[in-house]
C-alpha cells in the first residue's frame, strides 16, 4: 500500500512519515523531493530550468515510476511525505498509484494561526539561522497556496487529519486508522 501524506508546508508530513515507518514493520519512506533535487542539480544553468520542480513533467513521471517500483519491490507500506498543491499534478501522479497497489491520500490540516506558530518556531537547520529562516519564509509564502488547494480539491480528495490541537501520538493513531482500520 502507498500512503501519500499531503498538507501544508510545515504541517508535520515528514514527522508523521517517520512515526508511521516505526509503527509499520517493513515500511519504507520514499521522498519525491529527492527526485526534485536531482532535477534541480541536473538542470542548473540550463535555460529550461523551472523554479518549482513539480512543474517538470519529468518530476511527475519519475515520481510515479519511483513510488510504483518501490512498492513492487518491497511489497510493504510505502510512505510518501510530499505536498502537492496543483490538482492536475496530483491527478497525474495519484491516478496510476491508485490502481495498484493502492493509494491512501492523507491530508494533514493545520488551522492558519497554529500553522503560523509552528512555522515561526521551526528550526530546520540548527545553528544556521539564515537557512532556517529561508525555510520558514518559504513555508509562510506557501500557506496561502495550501489553503486554496485545501478548499478547492485536496480535502475532498484525501482523508483529512486536523492536527491543529492533536499531540503527535494522536496524529499517528488517526493516520494508522485510515491506513488500516485493523492496525492497533
Amino acid at each position: 500500500m502507498i500512503t501519500w501524506i499531503n498538507g501544508a508546508f510545515g504541517s508535520g508530513k515528514s514527522t508523521l512519515a517517520a512515526r508511521l515507518h516505526q509503527a509499520l514493520p517493513g515500511s519504507v519512506v520514499a521522498d519525491p523531493e529527492e527526485i526534485g533535487d536531482l532535477l534541480r542539480r541536473t538542470l542548473t544553468g540550463h535555460p529550461g530550468k523551472l523554479r518549482d520542480y513539480q512543474d517538470y513533467p519529468a518530476w511527475r513521471h519519475l515520481t510515479t515510476a519511483y513510488i510504483s517500483e518501490i512498492a513492487a519491490h518491497t511489497s510493504g507500506h510505502v510512505l510518501v511525505p510530499m505536498t502537492v498543491l496543483n490538482p492536475a499534478y496530483a491527478a497525474e501522479v495519484f491516478t496510476p498509484l491508485r490502481r495498484s497497489p493502492g493509494l491512501v491520500h492523507l491530508v494533514l490540516h493545520v488551522e492558519p494561526d497554529e500553522l503560523k506558530a509552528r512555522i515561526d518556531a521551526s528550526e530546520e537547520f540548527p545553528g544556521d539561522e539564515t537557512r532556517s529562516e529561508a525555510v520558514r519564509a518559504y513555508r509562510r509564502r506557501r500557506a496561502v497556496d495550501y489553503a486554496a488547494a485545501a478548499t478547492a480539491w485536496m480535502h475532498a480528495d484525501g482523508h483529512v487529519i486536523d492536527t491543529s490541537a492533536l499531540p503527535a501520538h494522536a496524529v499517528l493513531q488517526a493516520a494508522l486508522s485510515r491506513i488500516s482500520p485493523a492496525t492497533p
